[in-house]
């Protein structure tokens, strides 16, 4: 089992994320970035999100192998005063050569149980129709709400439609 705990800005965990980040889009993973991504791009955005982290906007999760840094998933926090019971996760990822070895699953497992632990009742997310996680959100029992056709660019180019998802907590 991998070594999950949040992660705060330093230099050297922006280079991780980045890193995986760069692999994630490169093996065609549908994360919002076109491939090829520019490193210092990959860099900004995690910056950025780090920084969210930072203010309690959101929590970046990180898992490790034997040191290193093999998935990641955010969890997004800050939404409108109308929605103070809800969140998201996002940013899904897990290194190519650590695949299949429950990484994901643990990532999930402590978003909700943090979610549950701040009065959170709703969890969303959305992916990829065409190579994305769907049957894996299912099988942790989120609910497929519907397919927008035609969402995204995929990051090799071409389009794909995105899934969105939701589960209750408690």
């Amino acid at each position: 089992m991998p070594e999950l705990r949040p992660l705060t800005l330093t230099p050297d965990t922006v280079t991780a994320l980045a890193d995986l980040l760069t692999a994630t889009v490169a093996a065609g993973g549908s994360v919002g970035f076109m491939h090829p991504l520019p490193p210092e791009d990959a860099r900004a955005f995690w910056t950025a999100s780090l920084q969210a982290a930072g203010r309690d906007e959101r929590v970046v999760y990180g898992a490790f192998q034997d040191g290193a840094l093999v998935g990641t998933l955010t969890l997004l926090l800050a939404f409108p005063p109308n929605q103070p019971h809800r969140a998201e996760l996002a940013k899904m990822m897990t290194h190519p050569r650590a695949r299949g070895q429950g990484v994901a699953s643990a990532l999930v497992r402590a978003a909700e149980a943090e979610a549950a632990r701040r009065g959170k009742t709703l969890l969303v997310l959305d992916t990829a129709s065409e190579e994305g996680a769907g049957p894996f959100y299912e099988k942790l029992g989120y609910t497929l709400t519907g397919l927008v056709p035609d969402f995204a660019l995929k990051p090799h180019g071409g389009l794909t439609g995105t899934l969105f998802y939701w589960k209750r907590l408690g």
